[in-house]
C-alpha cells in the first residue's frame, strides 16, 4: 500500500496561557497542530495569530521557528495514511485556511473540556478540537467522544501514531536529518 505521513505536533510553549491549562491536565503538552511534513513547514491549528499576543486567536499556519516556538518543548508523532486520505486532509485544511477569517479560537470550548460539558460554537475551534476534526471528517480516526472533548493528550491515543522525537522543538527543527530523527526515536523509546 502506497501511503503517505502526516504529523502531529504537540506542544508546551512555557507561556502564561500554557501554565495555566497545563496546572488543570496535568500533561506535559498542551497545544496539538497537524502538519503535512517531516520539516514541520506545513503546521495548522487554532492559535495564536501574534506571538505576542494570545487575545488574537483563530485558525493559523504556525511557524515553528517564530519566539513562541523557540523555547517549546515537543513531541512529534506520525501516522501513515493513504495518499486519498492525506489529499482529503490538504483539502479540508486548504478549505478551511482560505475563509480562515470566518473561523475563531473557542476559548469557551476549553472551560467545557475542564467541566467535561461540550459547549458548542459554530466556526469555533480550540487546538485538539481542530486537529481530531480533520482527522474525524477525512477518515482517520472514529472516536466516540464529542469532538469538543478531546484533549492535545488524547490525540495520540486516537489511532496508532508513532512516536518520532520528544524534546525541544528547536532541537528536531533544526538538527533534521535522518540520523538525527533515529537516535532521538530510540532515546525516546528507552525512556519509556
Amino acid at each position: 500500500m502506497e501511503g503517505k505521513q502526516i504529523y502531529l505536533l504537540l506542544t508546551d510553549t512555557g507561556t502564561i496561557f500554557t501554565r495555566l491549562i497545563k496546572a488543570f491536565t496535568k500533561a506535559p503538552y498542551n497545544h496539538a497542530s497537524i502538519a503535512l511534513d517531516k520539516e514541520l513547514r506545513e503546521v495548522y491549528s487554532f492559535g495564536r495569530k501574534q506571538p505576542r499576543n494570545p487575545f488574537r486567536a483563530g485558525l493559523v499556519k504556525e511557524d515553528t521557528s517564530s519566539i513562541l516556538f523557540r523555547r517549546a518543548k515537543c513531541a512529534v508523532y506520525s501516522l501513515t495514511v493513504t495518499v486519498e486520505q492525506f489529499e482529503r486532509i490538504q483539502d479540508c485544511i486548504q478549505k478551511m485556511y482560505k475563509q480562515k477569517e470566518d473561523y475563531h479560537y473557542h476559548l469557551a470550548g476549553l472551560f467545557g473540556v475542564m467541566l467535561n460539558k461540550p459547549i458548542k460554537k459554530k466556526n469555533a475551534f480550540f487546538c485538539s478540537q481542530f486537529v481530531a476534526t480533520v482527522l474525524k471528517e477525512c477518515g482517520i480516526i472514529e472516536v466516540e467522544n464529542d469532538l469538543s472533548l478531546i484533549k492535545p493528550s488524547d490525540l495520540p491515543f486516537t489511532v496508532t501514531f508513532e512516536v518520532v522525537y520528544q524534546g525541544r522543538l528547536s532541537n528536531y527543527t533544526n538538527g533534521f536529518d535522518t540520523e538525527f530523527v533515529a537516535k532521538h526515536r530510540l532515546a525516546t523509546t528507552m525512556e519509556a
